[in-house]
């Protein structure tokens, strides 16, 4: 199994680097967050940034989410912050809302098994009002901390120390504590060796970890695209024995870490290591039967799509994950279409309807798809079928649609892969849309007579015969 040493005792023995040995000043750090760390200190409590702004700084990457760890609980970080908020059922949190900024702040957590206390006291303050509504809390609940029949953590309300909180971090980089104090770094699993060496390393026992959190896989994924890193062979392994775990997971909280896998900027390289861990399948069930080989459309199509989201977010322009979704999609609902009007004898486009409906919930069951982007897909795919009609006023009427670019944006990668009449199609469209008024009358003229309709003959006007008094 892949993981990182810890001595049989339980104990990390932590690094301390000293400020000017590493890359990370207050410079670096956002200002609120600073402000939150200063301010806790103040308040006698101990504080550090930890994780993945640390993580990055020392990648070389510009520091982007500033989470913080302290000993205080979620009641006392509240009671230091007017504008504090506390979330989370799974494990509390505090976030310190900046207008549209927010800083979260987490309590150190501690160990989790039946033999040690829950909720044990951390701070060195004795317990407020506010600590004793915790505890009526947690009875009120149950348990602090709670797996379910698989193993999963569905509750982790048990606060510790510092060095309990980075036993249960899942990578060694993200066991690494930064102090505003000092500007000192506290490396408790050899972090910074993980960095340098370009490796993913789980702290503990790996299938341990992922039982515990099945988005754990995911996780490595992301930081392996991201920050170009290995996955070891064994960590591998282990990922391909835990993936159909991954069904575990609320849809909800899947929805958001497909986001940050996908529109990360490294979607392509992500997307690859998902197929390969077998990942993407637990993900996107309806696509297994699809993507069983690297040379067919489907696949050419989804790295197609992503290798274009990239190369937009890469250079700040605007993406969708409704496109993204769209894209992926795109063949089920094609195929189930087809096995509709099979086994029904329907009309294709009363049984691309149905199809659309039913490729839609299935995903759902798998990964939330929030309502604003279900719609914009739903649009997408229609207007599919709807580009190919451009006689008479539809080409201008499809023009001014909404979600029209988006459509015309899918379907020229759909022509590319495909090639064809779709690719024609795709191209008329490119043009028509560019093209001054005349021209684009005398692309539909064109059109018509390519057609071997000729001219539009003039309809005749009836009138009725009056009725004698």
């Amino acid at each position: 199994m892949s993981q990182a040493a810890i001595p049989q005792n339980g104990l990390m023995n932590p690094k301390v680097i000293p400020a000017g040995q590493h890359p990370m000043t207050l410079k670096d750090l956002d200002a609120n967050a600073l402000s939150v760390l200063r301010r806790l200190n103040e308040k006698g409590y101990d504080a550090y940034l930890v994780g993945g702004c640390i993580r990055d700084k020392l990648s070389g990457k510009d520091p982007k989410d500033f989470d913080i760890a302290t000993n205080a609980t979620p009641e006392q970080i509240k009671a230091c912050f007017r504008n504090c908020r506390l979330i989370g059922r799974r494990f509390r949190l505090a976030h310190i809302v900046f207008g549209r900024d927010i800083i979260e702040v987490a309590t150190f957590r501690g160990h989790h098994s039946d033999d040690e206390p829950k909720n044990k006291p951390v701070a060195a303050k004795p317990a407020s009002s506010a600590d004793n509504k915790t505890k009526r809390r947690d009875k009120f609940d149950g348990v602090a901390s709670k797996t379910d029949l698989h193993g999963q953590l569905v509750r982790d309300n048990v606060y510790g120390t510092i060095n309990e909180d980075a036993q249960r971090r899942d990578f060694t980089f993200n066991a690494m504590y930064f102090s505003a104090k000092d500007e000192s770094i506290i490396d408790f699993a050899n972090g910074l060796d993980a960095i340098k060496h370009k490796r993913i390393e789980l702290i503990g026992d790996a299938q341990e970890r992922f039982t515990e959190d099945p988005v754990r896989m995911l996780r490595a994924v992301r930081f392996s695209a991201k920050l170009d890193m290995q996955i070891s062979a064994d960590m591998q392994k282990d990922i391909k024995e835990c993936a159909h775990l991954l069904a575990n997971i609320p849809p909800a909280r899947l929805f958001e870490e497909v986001l940050k896998l996908l529109v990360s900027g490294q979607g392509l390289v992500a997307f690859q290591q998902l197929r390969k861990l077998g990942l993407f399948n637990q993900l996107f069930p309806q696509l297994a039967s699809l993507t069983v080989d690297d040379t067919c459309r489907e696949v050419n199509l989804i790295e197609l799509v992503l290798k274009n989201t990239d190369n937009r977010i890469n250079n700040d322009l605007r993406v969708t994950p409704a496109f993204l979704l769209a894209s992926f999609l795109w063949y089920p609902v094609e195929e189930r279409t087809q096995q509709i009007m099979l086994e029904s004898g329907i009309s294709e486009h009363d049984a691309f309807t149905i199809a659309v409906g039913e490729v839609l919930h299935r995903q759902i069951q798998r990964i939330m798809i929030p309502k604003r982007f279900s719609v914009a897909i739903r649009e997408i795919w229609h207007l599919q079928r709807r580009l190919p009609k451009r006689f008479g006023r539809r080409a201008h009427v499809l023009l001014s649609h909404a979600r029209f670019r988006a459509a015309f944006d899918f379907l020229e990668i759909r022509g590319a892969v495909e090639g064809g009449e779709l690719m024609e199609l795709a191209q008329w469209w490119h043009a028509f849309q560019f093209a001054e008024p005349e021209q684009q009358k005398a692309m539909l003229t064109e059109l018509h007579t390519s057609e071997g309709n000729g001219p539009s003959p003039a309809k005749k006007r009836r009138y009725r015969k009056r009725k004698p008094n």
